[in-house]
């Protein structure tokens, strides 16, 4: 078959790219190795920056979005068993949405099975041919047949583990990497959120975060050591580490229910360099990951989408092909400047196993100017809310 992109990989990422080139008129082949069901119900990230939701909204995949989404005007910073509330609004005149990962892509798969446009899942053996020449194409087997889709451009959306990056020839990607030691130990539970806005705690004995998806179901992290094992954290004790790390001197109380999800998540920083090759481009965790303690990782992929759907714009268009070669250029002042914000607040939020009483002490000042500077907190604010997209998506002609 034939198309003008091939998009490996069907969430964010891919269905945010594939939507806004159809809002442009140009065609498009999705393909995503997991099953529809399984896509729409992996559990990710769930806080969406003020320019990704004007985006989801703009391209019209954000009506259960507005009506389901949770936005939160403000966050708590917990340490020393006292509470520092950071209003977004107030600083930012914007705020963020809490809306799991997973609502994202049924959105967006609803929207491109709308549109009529391909979208194949469950496909195997997947190989990029010829990016760097003439005819660049993808390969793939669905429903035990073979299939060749030849295009103009590749997108690599496959995440991390995809095989798009490594489409790139060796020696000609610059990899910078952080593997922190640090882990998250995440939960979803049946139970009324405690508080209405995020909780950000820094205890002497971990990180804890106090998050929610809807008014029933809560979401919660601890910090755990790399390579923990989910059996020596029955639920007891989670709610018990929990309950401890998340406590203050106002009498905050956790609400406990049934913990239906729990897994481990580690913790790193990845940029690879450049996000393209011959007719090859790389979009969100194809090309980078950031802590999750910034709530960045489907803010940056959908930023990466909306960039690289301007610059497809253009040169279907006929305006300028500028875009499509600054790709790299444009969105790595995007990706550098999440990754330090994701590792500051990391490092400001975790307790190092290395740390010790000094380093303790500075860790507590820090936490201290950030809640008591207004031009700190406007800083903390402005990055968490999210800054605006480099390029509009659309080309007008």
């Amino acid at each position: 078959m034939r198309t003008q992109v091939g998009i490996v990989g069907a969430g964010p990422a891919g269905l945010t790219l594939a939507h806004l080139l159809h809002l442009q008129g140009i065609d498009s082949v999705v393909i995503e190795a997991r099953s529809r069901a399984y896509i729409e119900s992996r559990v990710r990230a769930g806080v969406l920056e003020a320019p990704s939701v004007a985006l989801l909204h703009e391209i019209g995949v954000g009506e259960r979005l507005g009506r389901e989404g949770l936005g939160h005007e403000g966050t708590i910073l917990r340490f020393s068993r006292r509470s520092h509330r950071i209003d977004f609004t107030a600083l930012t005149g914007s705020m963020i949405t809490v809306y799991g990962q997973q609502e994202v892509v049924k959105d967006l798969v609803a929207a491109r099975v709308s549109s009529g446009r391909p979208l194949f899942f469950e496909v195997e053996d997947v190989s990029l041919i010829d990016v760097d020449g003439d005819r660049p194409r993808i390969n793939f087997v669905h429903e035990d047949q073979e299939q060749t889709v030849e295009c103009d451009f590749i997108a690599g959306c496959d995440g991390f583990h995809g095989i798009s990056r490594g489409a790139v020839p060796a020696g000609l990607l610059a990899i910078f990497e952080r593997v922190l030691p640090y882990a998250w130990l995440g939960i979803l539970a049946r139970t009324h959120p405690s508080t209405t806005e995020l909780i950000y705690a820094n205890h002497e004995d971990g990180f804890a975060l106090h998050s929610m998806r809807t008014p029933e179901i809560t979401r919660q992290y601890l910090q755990v050591e790399p390579g923990t094992d989910l059996a020596d954290w029955p639920d007891d004790r989670i709610w018990a580490e929990l309950s401890k790390r998340l406590a203050d001197d106002e009498g905050f109380h956790l609400e406990e229910g049934e913990i239906f999800d729990k897994g481990i998540t580690p913790m790193r920083c990845f940029v690879a360099e450049p996000m393209q090759y011959g007719a090859l481009f790389l979009v969100g965790d194809a090309a980078h990951i950031v802590p999750a303690t910034g709530a960045k990782g489907m803010n940056l992929a959908i930023a990466d989408a909306s960039t690289l759907a301007h610059a497809l714009g253009g040169h279907y268009l006929g305006a300028t092909d500028e875009p499509l070669r600054a790709y790299t250029r444009t969105c790595l002042g995007r990706v550098w400047r999440v990754q330090h914000f994701s590792s500051w607040m990391t490092s400001m939020m975790h307790r190092a196993p290395d740390q010790d009483d000094f380093d303790r002490r500075l860790q507590l000042s820090q936490l201290d100017y950030v809640t008591s500077s207004t031009a700190a907190a406007t800083s903390l604010a402005e990055n968490y809310v999210g800054m605006p997209f480099p390029t509009p998506w659309a080309w007008t002609r």
